[in-house]
């Protein structure tokens, strides 16, 4: 249960720092003569997932409380070299996580640039790059 909880709090971490890194971005592009209409649901957003970022960290805190519980509890369990291997697998549990979300972003900033530089192109269409630029037959 414990690790179902850290992958999910890990996730939870991820994803509000995800959205919040949007919503500042979008905040820093905006420039000064923006209408404050628009401004304003954009600081209220940041506002609520600054709020839900701390409640998730307080999450983390009491998941890495009961880490330590259980770690304590099977320090009595299992032969150093297994309680080696079990701290080992939860450290790498949450940084694998971490890199997971990395390389998903990565993938789809990817997708991302690729659809905008085929709509650019003109081959938003579906059609290949051959086709539309005159070379299907080859």
């Amino acid at each position: 249960m414990f690790i179902g909880d850290l992958d999910k709090v890990v996730s939870l971490l991820l994803s509000l720092s995800g959205r919040l890194l949007r919503v500042e971005t979008t905040l820093d592009t905006l420039d000064a003569e923006t209408e404050h209409h628009e401004r304003l649901p954009l600081l209220e957003k940041k506002r609520q997932l600054l709020r839900q970022l701390s409640e998730a960290q307080d999450l983390k805190d009491h998941v890495d409380r009961r880490e330590q519980a259980v770690s304590r509890v099977l320090s009595r369990c299992l032969s150093p070299e297994q309680h080696r291997d079990y701290s080992h697998f939860v450290k790498m549990k949450a940084a694998l996580l971490v890199e997971q979300r990395q390389l998903e972003d990565k993938i789809r900033l990817g997708e991302e640039q690729l659809r905008g530089l085929r709509e650019s192109l003109g081959l938003g269409l579906g059609l290949g790059m051959g086709m539309s630029m005159g070379y299907g037959h080859y």
